[in-house]
């Protein structure tokens, strides 16, 4: 695929189309790669963005209480020595 440079303000640019953004799931960023010659962008993911601010909630909520009892309460630890 061949894409034209294109000014942006002083610098210089280029577009990608809405279908290679879709595809490869491009969200807000991506990272940029120099390697032998060669321009590599790969899409940045955060799949655990957002966590934080979920689990302040459940704490809030009191949603973040254990959903079962203490599993090693009748566990006998001297066997895994």
């Amino acid at each position: 695929m061949e894409l034209a440079v294109i000014k942006i303000g002083n610098s210089k640019g280029f577009r990608l189309s809405k279908t290679l953004i879709d595809k490869y799931n491009i969200k807000d960023k991506v990272e940029l790669i120099l390697e032998k010659d060669q321009l590599i962008l790969r899409p940045v993911s955060a799949p655990r963005k957002g966590w934080e601010e979920a689990f302040k909630k459940m704490n809030e909520n009191g949603d973040d209480q254990l959903l079962f009892d203490e599993v090693f309460d009748n566990e006998n630890f001297d066997e895994w020595k």
